[in-house]
Parts: structure tokens; C-alpha cells; sequence
């Protein structure tokens, strides 16, 4: 393994899941367009959709109805768009060009890898699997009980891949992923080829490295 200064200390890699290492939001927009055509209400671009990917039924349902939760109607409509998704959500999905190089580049170094997001681990399980994404480890919106920005599923990850927090880089695509691994005492990479969130604006969130590509990772850590 050759880890370039000032990485000399990292054990292991840890990656959100929808927008940074898979792009998902066409499956996404589709299930809630679908619930918009059973409406009798036209479907909306998958434009307007994708920025609000990473945050999944709350960011699909925000933008199909206009609804947030703690409104009226928010649970019944998440448990509709959740069961639609789950019946199409291979259709589209697949990795971002270049990651599936990445990560072998990490394993052949030496460096463990997992997942870590927000997405429930009914959906998480099963996609990264059908996928092909053979991380040692992967933690879901429900693994511990609390999501990102919260530290704790990003201090499960660690605990499952037996290193200190402090030797993880986490790699996120939205300013809740950069809060949670600084919280967890991670190094953060943003990774902006992701959905960004509705603003697209990554350069506050303070992460210590700006990716452009999924390959540039591997450059900036000294691997390639």
C-alpha cells in the first residue's frame, strides 16, 4: 500500500450510497411519478427530482406533492412511494462510471471499505448486493437507530471494520454526510458528481477533500 502524506494513517474508506457511489434517482423519480399518474397529475422531469435524490421518499415526495413530513398525508404517501420503489428499484440503478474501478483500487491497496447510509437497510441490503458492491461493511438508515448527520451509523461502520473512527475517510455527496464524519471524527471527501441537495453548493460544507470523479479519489489518497 502506498498512502501519500497526509493520509499515511487510513485504514479504511466509508461511502454514502445513493449519489456517490450509485445513481438512483431515475428508479426514484419513477415510483413517485408513478403515484402521480394514479392521481391523474402529469409526470415531472426527472431534472427536478434528481438534486433531491440522497434524501429518498422525503426528497421524491417533496417535489411530487409538495409534502413534508409531520404534514397530513406524509406517512401514508412515504409508505406507498417506499413499496412502489422496492418493486423497481433495479431497473435503472447502477454505479457512477469509474467507481467499480475505485473500489478495486482500494481493496488491492489494502484499505477496507464500506456503505453508509440513510436509506433503510430494506432497500440497502438487497440493491448493493444485486449490484455487486461487496463492502465488508453496510449500514443503513436503520441500523442504529439515528441517521447522518448523526455519527452513529458511521461509528457502526467503523466498529464492524474493527478500525478507529479516527483512521476513516468518509465520501458524501450532501452537507449531512461531511457534518456526520467530521461528528464522528472521520476525514470527509465531498464527493460532487452526487446529487448535491437542492442548492448544488458543496465549497462551505468544509470537507477536506472535493472529488470532481470517482476515480480522483484513489489520486488524492496516493493509490494510482
Amino acid at each position: 500500500m502506498r498512502l501519500a502524506p497526509p493520509w499515511s494513517h487510513l485504514q479504511a474508506v466509508l461511502f454514502d450510497l445513493d449519489g456517490t457511489l450509485i445513481d438512483s434517482a431515475a428508479d426514484l423519480a419513477a415510483a413517485a411519478n408513478a403515484m402521480r399518474v394514479d392521481r391523474g397529475l402529469p409526470v415531472l422531469p426527472l431534472s427536478q427530482y434528481r438534486p433531491h435524490g440522497g434524501s429518498g421518499a422525503r426528497g421524491m415526495l417533496s417535489q411530487a406533492f409538495a409534502v413534508a413530513p409531520g404534514q397530513a398525508g406524509y406517512e401514508e404517501l412515504k409508505r406507498e412511494f417506499l413499496d412502489r420503489y422496492e418493486l423497481l428499484m433495479y431497473d435503472s440503478t447502477r454505479p457512477f462510471d469509474g467507481i467499480e474501478a475505485e473500489l478495486l483500487g482500494l481493496a488491492g491497496s489494502g484499505l477496507a471499505w464500506g456503505i453508509v447510509t440513510n436509506k433503510a437497510e430494506r432497500f440497502a441490503l438487497p440493491l448493493t448486493k444485486a449490484l455487486g458492491l461487496a463492502a465488508a461493511a453496510v449500514v443503513g438508515g436503520d441500523t442504529t437507530g439515528h441517521t447522518k448527520p448523526h455519527p452513529a451509523p458511521l461509528l457502526e461502520a467503523a466498529r464492524r471494520l474493527r478500525v478507529p473512527p479516527e483512521t476513516c475517510l468518509y465520501v458524501g455527496d450532501d452537507e449531512r454526510d461531511i457534518l456526520a464524519g467530521r461528528a464522528a471524527g472521520m476525514a470527509t471527501a465531498a464527493a460532487t458528481w452526487g446529487y448535491l441537495g437542492h442548492s448544488g453548493e458543496f465549497r462551505h460544507w468544509g470537507a477536506d477533500i472535493e472529488l470532481t470523479a470517482p476515480g480522483e479519489l484513489l489520486k488524492q489518497l496516493g493509490l494510482a
